[in-house]
């Protein structure tokens, strides 16, 4: 009798072991949704890489992929759909790569609530929504941001910047504010010149890349920037089309240039007329992601990861950097330089007040500095700025 009581005791112990300690005896399969192709030379592709970068670090990892899932590429299948794919193919770990995919990632999180969830942007663990299994990632790609935007007015000759919007949501306004404030900082602390000759433009396409007949095309909208005298456009979308356009004008001898955005090698596609590039490197934070969730030991948070600025382009170590492209002068690229030590110094702080919205209300009054949920949270352009604040 006390052996069967022993056996029936072992027996029991082994059923309720922590499914922690038994993720930690198997390899891990993860799955990403990629919200664009998976070889877009942009947002989507960083994220790819980033996969392809954990799958390689974590011994025994298997990376699970799909791209192109948004309405127009993949009409009638959803996120619950594609989880239910990757969960019977063993996947353990989901990241969701784009902030449309909320509604449906959180429906899916909690029909496998024995699956870890991350859902790369969004911000439902900070405000209390997220199901147990579901985490948020993102970069602080304003500071990357913030670059460009200083690399565009060192270099521009007509004061005009021109910045190609995907969607409106607080997300774009954020990085287009960022845009602004480096803009702003070269054009006035560095140039000397005056707040009131410095245009700063936005428009919006209307989704984050091109889709033929559902948003505007952004090879016209950059076109137009040209053809209105401004000489450098910064891109907010998953693809390169504002550098393209760019280098076809130069070909046509225009002395204009443009920033991609997202993608760490956008600017071979033309060289000389890119700036450089604000981008994501996904690799190290997936992997430690991937990491947590095969010991057993991932907890769901909101995680905004700060640059490396130490190691900008350490592809081992900062989630966020900025490429200089060829386009961007030696002379710029020293003040360039200069600016992103002050920014990892606090030296230069951009987000220090008084800061106002597009209507005069206080984003940030005098006498301290912003916070991350006052800057997650971002409800309008910036003054200074012209283009909407939201959809029309």
């Amino acid at each position: 009798m006390r052996r069967i009581r022993r056996l029936l005791a072992v027996a029991f112990l082994c059923l309720c072991l922590p499914l922690a300690a038994l993720a930690a005896e198997k390899p891990l399969v993860f799955g990403l949704l990629l919200v664009g192709p998976y070889n877009d030379k942009g947002y989507s592709q960083a994220q790819y890489e980033g996969g392809k970068y954990a799958e390689a670090h974590l011994p025994g990892a298997r990376m699970l992929y799909l791209d192109k899932v948004n309405p127009a590429d993949r009409p009638g299948m959803t996120i619950s759909q594609a989880v239910d794919d990757m969960a019977a193919k063993g996947a353990r770990l989901i990241l969701a790569g784009s902030d449309d995919m909320r509604d449906g990632i959180l429906e899916a999180a909690a029909q496998h609530p024995e699956i870890a969830f991350v859902h790369v942007l969004g911000e439902d663990v900070l405000t209390g929504k997220a199901p147990k299994n579901l985490g948020n990632l993102f970069a602080k790609i304003e500071y990357a941001k913030m670059m460009a935007g200083f690399a565009a007015a060192m270099t521009t000759k007509t004061g005009k910047i021109g910045y190609l919007g995907p969607l409106v949501n607080a997300e774009t306004r954020r990085v287009a504010n960022a845009a602004f404030l480096g803009a702003r900082y070269a054009w006035e602390k560095v140039r000397g010149q005056k707040p009131e000759d410095l245009v700063f433009k936005v428009g919006w396409i209307g989704f984050w890349f091109n889709i033929p007949g559902v948003t505007a095309d952004p090879n016209q909208m950059a076109g137009a920037f040209f053809d209105q005298g401004f000489d450098v456009v910064i891109s907010g979308l998953d693809a390169p089309e504002a550098l393209i356009v760019a280098a076809a004008r130069r070909k046509a001898g225009a002395d204009v240039h443009a920033l991609p955005y997202v993608y760490r090698p956008a600017c071979r596609l033309a060289p000389q007329a890119c700036l450089g590039v604000p981008y994501f490197n996904w690799g190290p934070p997936f992997l430690d992601m991937a990491r947590e969730v095969a010991a057993g030991t991932w907890k769901p948070s909101f995680v905004w990861l700060s640059p490396e600025f130490a190691a900008l382009n350490d592809p081992d170590k900062s989630p966020v950097g900025f490429e200089a492209g060829e386009g961007l002068s030696a002379e710029n690229r020293k003040a360039l330089d200069r600016f992103t030590a002050d920014l990892g110094s606090g030296a230069a702080d951009l987000y220090a007040g008084p800061l106002f919205y597009q209507d005069g209300t206080v984003f940030v009054p005098a006498g301290r500095t912003a916070t991350d949920r006052e800057q997650w949270f971002c409800p309008q352009l910036l003054r200074g700025m012209e283009g909407n604040s939201a959809a029309k």
